[in-house]
C-alpha cells in the first residue's frame, strides 16, 4: 500500500526557513508527479507546489501564495522529495502532506504530514 512519510517540520520564526522530506518507502518517486499540499486547522488542504515526473520534464510550478518563498527539488538517488520553505509567514502553518499526483481531489498515498508552526 502507497503511503507517504514527511518529515523536517518544526516550529520557526517569521522570516526563517525549514526543509521538509518526503518519501514512500518500496515506491520509486522518480516515475510520478508529485504533490506538496497542506491543510491549516479549520480549512481545506490545498495544493501548495507540483514536481513533475522526469518524463514530464522534470519542472515545477507553486500556488502563488508560495511563488518565490518555497521550491520543490527532488534526489532520486535518494528516492527523497524536498520542500525547501524561506521567508516563512505565519500564513503558513499547517500540516504539510506530500502525494503521487498533483490535484489534491485525485491525489493518492496520503502520509500523516509534518507539523509546521510559525510565530513569533
Amino acid at each position: 500500500q502507497l503511503q507517504f512519510v514527511e518529515s523536517g517540520g518544526g516550529s520557526v520564526q517569521p522570516g526563517g526557513s525549514l526543509r521538509l522530506r518526503c518519501a514512500a518507502p518500496g515506491f520509486t518517486l522518480a516515475y510520478f508527479a508529485i504533490g506538496w499540499f497542506r491543510q491549516a486547522p479549520g480549512k481545506e488542504r490545498e495544493g501548495v507546489g507540483c514536481s513533475s515526473s522526469s518524463d514530464g520534464g522534470g519542472g515545477a510550478y507553486y500556488a502563488d501564495s508560495v511563488k518565490g518563498r518555497f521550491t520543490i527539488s527532488r534526489d532520486n538517488t535518494k528516492n527523497t522529495v524536498y520542500l525547501q520553505m524561506d521567508k516563512l509567514k505565519p500564513d503558513d502553518t499547517a500540516v504539510y502532506y506530500c502525494a503521487i499526483f498533483c490535484d489534491v481531489t485525485v491525489a493518492e498515498g496520503w502520509g500523516q504530514g509534518t507539523q509546521v508552526t510559525v510565530s513569533s
